[in-house]
């Protein structure tokens, strides 16, 4: 009774210190995704790039962010997991840091591919961790909610805040706030994993690999698809001859939209009718996309914007609570 009693407190506030830390480290390590609107069109002026090798540059960031599972299966439970977000961490301030230095195209995607490859693997802790926790639907939908509500804050600050400034200053305020991660890194039990017991391999719920690969390439697509999109919605409303101020406020709002639709997904968690909300949410999105075609006025490109923002998070969120936590915590 006593250790029943200890244990339940113990228990909730490793489980607040983990929440704080998927709150503060989702909020800015998806920052640079989210806000590829803004550093799109620095890029294109700073370095005369083309919608291909803006698309390309995103596409490798978004790579990175998932290829960190693979080698995570080999670190997951060697490493203590404070010692590792001290040292990913550390790589994403220096890897801001020389982005914003770097004058070559060549040199900003490794930059960036490097910068990518540990905060995807931070990501991992991250999901690992909210499988851990009392709650695994609620410590993801911190994981969602943080990354929009920073990309709303950012999305309308940004493009006045930096409008004389090159793309270095937005690289540098990232290193900045990827300073701030630091402070809540010893929120966490590092040996949480390690200290676990492993799930023999007779119990672990197989999957066909037919289905499995179907599922990654359905998750692909979908990103593809997500960041295809917002990434060039800044020029797609330029080309429009929509005034800045203008485009930046429906974007923001938009954002804004993102976070309401991810908080009633996580609101539904598990649901009968969660297919009805995925179909839903994909024929939303491909809305949206239709609604963009051609030169669209200020109330259509809002309209569509907002569509895309709310489709897009409640379809990811509804799927969500059903996967299991990352492989690696449980080998």
């Amino acid at each position: 009774m006593t250790a029943t009693a200890r244990t339940a407190p113990a228990a909730v506030s490793s489980d607040k210190g983990t929440y704080t830390y998927i709150a503060v480290f989702s909020a800015v390590l998806y920052t640079v995704l989210l806000i590829a609107p803004v550093i799109a069109g620095k890029l294109i002026e700073q370095f005369g790039l083309t919608p291909v090798q803006v698309g390309t540059l995103f596409s490798l960031e978004l790579g990175a962010f998932s290829l960190a599972t693979v080698p995570a299966y080999l670190w997951l439970r060697r490493l203590n997991l404070r010692t590792a977000s001290y040292i990913f961490t550390a790589i994403v301030i220096a890897g801001n840091v020389v982005s914003g230095f770097v004058d070559d195209f060549g040199l900003l995607m490794i930059a960036r591919l490097v910068t990518s490859l540990a905060a995807g693997s931070i990501t991992v802790i991250i999901l690992t961790l909210s499988g851990k926790t009392a709650n695994p639907s609620r410590a993801f939908g911190i994981f969602v909610v943080f990354q929009l509500a920073m990309g709303a804050l950012i999305l309308a600050v940004f493009p006045s805040l930096f409008a004389g400034a090159g793309v270095s200053a937005i690289y540098w305020t990232m290193a900045d706030l990827a300073v701030l991660c630091l402070l809540v890194v010893k929120r966490i039990d590092g040996e949480m994993l390690r200290s676990a017991t492993p799930v023999a391999a007779e119990s672990r719920n197989r999957v066909p690999v037919l289905k499995a690969a179907a599922d990654m390439a359905a998750v692909l697509l979908f990103y593809i698809a997500l960041s295809g999109v917002w990434s060039f919605i800044a020029q797609i409303s330029a080309r429009s001859g929509m005034d800045l101020s203008a485009s930046s406020l429906v974007r923001s709002l938009a954002t804004v939209g993102g976070i309401l639709s991810a908080l009633v997904a996580t609101a539904l968690g598990e649901t009968p009718r969660r297919k009805l909300y995925l179909a839903a949410g994909y024929t939303g999105m491909a809305l949206s996309i239709l609604l963009l075609f051609g030169s669209p006025v200020l109330i259509q490109f809002a309209a569509a914007a907002v569509i895309f923002k709310f489709a897009g998070p409640s379809s990811c969120r509804t799927c969500c609570p059903r996967c299991p936590p990352f492989p690696a915590a449980d080998t």
